[in-house]
């Protein structure tokens, strides 16, 4: 029976008090200056191609953030300009992301669809300003003619053509009178520009096509470049925010801002995009997988869609946190997973009850029970490091279950479970001792252990002072309930799957979901006044799945582990694979050689954290010292994997000549990052 005193829904933890980056010091410069007013109107625009995944709740935390932080608005838009791969589903995705994540945008939700006769008008303005001419140049020519980064572009021969015939054309394309592909509209601003985004970028193309908003109401289509930045400027939008892959469009954006009557242009601003180990930040990729049924859609729980880390039960607040604690930075980087993982025990940690679940059941006879007993074992929700109240009733019987894990029958160095004529604690219950196994004849498998138990020792503590080496938990086997268990881990193998030779499919992880569908759980975990997050006690945070589970068929999903045990296994694989040949002694008149640099132990979750906070001050200096020392980057990573060691020294020569100090292991892990695998 549980007591539920003390229990109350989950809440969030996240601080409220906001971090500073340069964006944050941008945006308080320009409200001192007085710029665009004091205002502060910043927008979300994604386009409905898909599902949003974790690096867009990066941008959402800093486009929603930054306008409650100023007293500003943040719009959500859709900029949907491509009707050959939006659709309305991605479009509630979208909201549904986003209110999640715990942002509103209120009456500020936009399409720039519906912006396409303003977006028109601009294009016809732009023509008679002579800024802008229809190309009658096919795709290919287009390429052609636009040169390489080596080499300028060539004008088009149809860029002289006069106003009037630029507009008669823009005109009959907008009318459905020429073929898809016949012609573009183009911008004319320097086909000789540095930045090949600048020479006479497509603003308009044809392409008949159904629009999931606007229907068959138009067969021209802006292009990006287009759309964007004029949708910023119809909407008022002051911060216009986006990642580094668009750095280069903002001479185009500025262009076109700059090139029509807005008096008050907006102005854009790049910042780091989110990368993530052990998976995919491409929507296209992320499509692929779905696609070709390489995951279970959208929302598979071992994706970093929003969706599918919802319905593995991670939290708004543990999200916000994660891309709090990374900030907001100039240089692109990769964030390790372990860091969002531990971000999500934080959480989770303070707030969820404890339940005792066995997922992988071995039975346990316990011979001098009194066979037809039932005793009620008093177990707290919360440990006492957690301050919140809450208990309940645990049944106990002559027939229990335990993990399969927690026998051996020859038990190995440093096994401190259950073994023959080994005595451990059952949690909240008795100390019991193995007397005997039962084996399955046929395959010699320990199916049953018998025991005895000491009815001195109820609640776990021996009279006599005697103690025992390990504490397992245990479910009834007449009182426990059935339960489908789904453990997910790592989608991929490797850190950058992205980055592979041979494509990602070759990196996908045959273990990263195990489905157990005999595990019992304890009758109180099925009380809903717990909430659908609980930590089974020794093995994880898990969550009720909202669509699979059902009366009498409950499924939970592993959202983490109490600790982070693939680092380890993958740093020691590492140290194993680079592991060189011993060198012979160098003679003593020659200078040493360089130090194989040790590879580290795995970080803990405050190292993490910690470098979290310190990489946007040593990425640079880290930067700095690669950018000086090429040819040994170029050995290094031709497999002279010793010189990371140098490199290291370098580093942290730097760092105190500038009077600061700078811990090694740190420096080795974004110097392994930076460099890639050798």
């Amino acid at each position: 029976m549980a007591r539920l005193d003390g229990i109350s829904p989950m809440t969030d933890t996240t601080s409220s008090v906001p971090g500073r980056d340069f964006i944050r010091d941008m945006v308080e410069r320009d409200r001192a200056a007085g710029r665009h007013g004091g205002r502060v109107v910043t927008r979300f625009p994604p386009e409905p191609n898909g599902y949003l995944h974790i690096g867009h709740a990066k941008s959402i935390c800093l486009n929603f953030g930054l306008a409650q932080e100023n007293g500003g608005t943040c719009n959500l838009r859709l900029d949907d300009t491509n009707p050959e791969t939006e659709d309305q589903e991605y479009v509630e995705a979208i909201q549904d992301g986003v209110r999640w994540l715990g942002f509103d945008w209120g009456e500020n939700f936009f399409h720039a669809s519906d912006y396409f006769e303003r977006l028109y008008d601009f294009a016809v303005e732009l023509i008679r300003q002579g800024k802008a001419y229809v190309c009658s140049l096919s795709e290919d020519e287009i390429r052609e003619y636009r040169g390489t980064v080596t080499e300028p572009g060539r004008n088009s021969p149809y860029r002289d053509r006069s106003v009037e015939e630029n507009l008669d054309l823009f005109r009959r394309m907008r009318a459905g009178e020429l073929a898809d592909g016949a012609c573009v509209l183009r911008g004319k601003i320097d086909m000789a520009a540095p930045n090949m985004k600048l020479r006479d970028p497509l603003f308009y193309r044809i392409k008949r096509a159904t629009h999931y908003h606007r229907g068959d109401a138009w067969c021209i289509y802006p292009m990006y470049d287009f759309a964007h930045p004029l949708s910023d400027a119809i909407e008022g939008v002051t911060h216009s925010l986006c990642t580094l892959e668009f750095e280069n469009n903002r001479e185009v954006y500025d262009w076109l801002v700059d090139s029509l009557p807005f008096p008050d242009p907006p102005r854009q601003t790049e910042f780091a995009r989110l990368n993530l180990t052990y998976t995919l930040m491409s929507k296209r990729k992320l499509l692929e997988l779905v696609e070709r049924k390489l995951v279970a859609g959208w929302d598979d729980p071992r994706l970093p869609t929003l969706a599918g880390l919802r319905r593995r039960g991670f939290t708004p607040a543990a999200l916000r946190d994660f891309c709090e604690r990374i900030g907001v930075a100039k240089a692109n980087s990769t964030v390790d997973v372990t860091l969002l993982e531990h971000c999500q025990r934080e959480d989770l940690n303070p707030q969820v009850p404890r339940v005792l679940c066995v997922l992988r059941p071995l039975r346990l006879v316990i011979e001098n029970y009194p066979e037809g007993q039932v005793e009620e074992l008093d177990a707290p929700f919360y440990p006492h490091d957690v301050p919140k109240e809450g208990s309940r009733t645990v049944p106990f019987s002559r027939v229990l279950y335990i993990e399969q894990d927690d026998f051996a029958e020859v038990p190995p160095k440093g096994f401190h479970r259950l073994s023959p004529g080994r005595e451990v604690r059952l949690r909240y219950a008795y100390l019991v001792r193995c007397e005997s196994v039962v084996k399955d004849p046929a395959s010699g498998e320990v199916v049953e252990v018998r025991c005895t138990y000491d009815p001195a020792t109820r609640g776990g503590s021996a009279p006599d002072g005697r103690k025992v080496p390990g504490t397992l938990h245990w479910v009834s086997a007449a009182h426990s309930l059935p339960a489908e268990v789904r453990l997910y881990d790592r989608l991929f193998r490797v850190e950058r799957p992205d980055l592979e030779e041979g494509g990602f499919e070759a990196c996908l992880n045959p273990r990263s979901l195990e489905v157990l569908t005999g595990s019992r759980i304890e009758p109180a975990a099925m009380d809903p006044r717990l909430g659908e997050r609980l930590q089974f006690e020794r093995q994880g945070y898990f969550f009720r799945d909202p669509i699979d589970s059902r009366p009498g068929q409950v499924v939970f999903n592993r959202i983490v582990p109490l600790r982070d045990s693939w680092g380890q296994e993958v740093q020691k694989q590492a140290t194993v694979a680079a592991a060189p040949p011993a060198a012979p002694k160098a003679p003593e008149a020659k200078p040493a050689k360089v130090q194989e640099a040790k590879v580290p132990d795995p970080l803990s979750a405050e190292e993490l954290e910690l470098l979290e906070q310190l990489r946007p001050g040593l990425l640079p200096v880290v930067q700095r010292v690669l950018a000086a020392h090429p040819a040994e980057v170029e050995r290094y990573r031709n497999g002279k994997t010793g010189l990371l060691g140098f490199l290291v020294a370098q580093v942290m020569k730097q760092v105190a000549q500038a009077g600061g100090k700078a811990n090694p292991k740190l420096i080795n892990v974004l110097l392994t990052r930076e460099l890639g695998s050798p």
